[in-house]
């Protein structure tokens, strides 16, 4: 199927502002559909009265949630402000409201039941996520060079609302991760042995320091089981291990 060359140009805007891959996904999927609701009209002949039909139609027709529906409007006023370089402004659509609930926290004992149900890297992942605070992405996204284990300090980097921060690990998941480590350095050693042991860096970093995509402290926590190609990876063509998928 051929690629719109729109779509390909909000990809290119988003991809220029390293925005993350799952943001991509998200404003590239939310786009899409807007313009298939108006029957496949260019967003460029298209304004107010389109946008609030089609969030309207999120709301009353199709129940999303109140943050499903504010990512559709993020993405569309991305493509009009970044992309279109025109400016939307007081838009009236229904919000989405839902019930203010409390939510639902696992005891010790639940945490407990479901650790003691896991092994190998999920239960390591798992822990991470209980004991750091970790979400699922970030656990997902470390890397060697984020990890400290002489001092227990772990970097989250470019976490949610692209800050970085830092956490504690916990003492016991210590030995673990060193475990863990050991055995990312050898698959990474079997990789470069192969030919291959790249990973994915950011943009500006590949090419001021390529060479840092075979670093030990560049590779994945959590490398996936088979080599594959990085979504991102468009102006290299190389096989890596990406973090594991979600």
């Amino acid at each position: 199927m051929a690629k719109s060359p729109f779509l390909e140009s909000v990809r290119t805007e988003i991809r220029t502002r390293q925005y993350s891959y799952r943001t991509e996904k998200s404003y590239l999927y939310w786009v899409r559909q807007f313009i298939l609701f108006n029957d496949k009209k260019h967003p460029e002949v298209m304004s107010n009265p389109e946008i609030e039909r089609f969030l309207n139609h999120l709301a009353v027709n199709r129940g999303v949630s109140p943050g499903t529906q504010n990512q559709a409007l993020c993405a569309i006023i991305f493509v009009y402000k970044h992309v279109l370089k025109r400016e939307i402004e007081n838009l009236q659509y229904k919000m989405t409201k839902t019930p203010r609930r409390m939510p639902t926290v696992l005891n010790p004992d639940e945490v407990a039941s479901i650790l003691g149900n896991m092994e190998g890297e999920y239960w390591l992942i798992t822990a991470l996520l209980y004991g750091c605070g970790l979400r699922i992405n970030e656990a997902l996204s470390l890397r060697v060079k984020d990890i400290d284990l002489k001092s227990r300090n772990l970097l989250v980097f470019n976490g949610k609302g692209r800050k970085d921060r830092y956490t504690l690990i916990p003492g016991n998941l210590r030995e673990n991760m060193e475990r863990q480590i050991d055995h990312v350095r050898s698959v990474h050693e079997s990789d470069l042995a192969d030919g291959f042991g790249l990973t994915s860096v950011p943009a500006s970093l590949h090419k001021k320091y390529g060479p840092i995509m075979k670093d030990l402290g560049w590779q994945y926590v959590f490398p996936s089981s088979t080599r594959c190609i990085h979504p991102h990876a468009h102006h290299w063509r190389s096989t890596c291990r990406h973090c594991q998928p979600v």
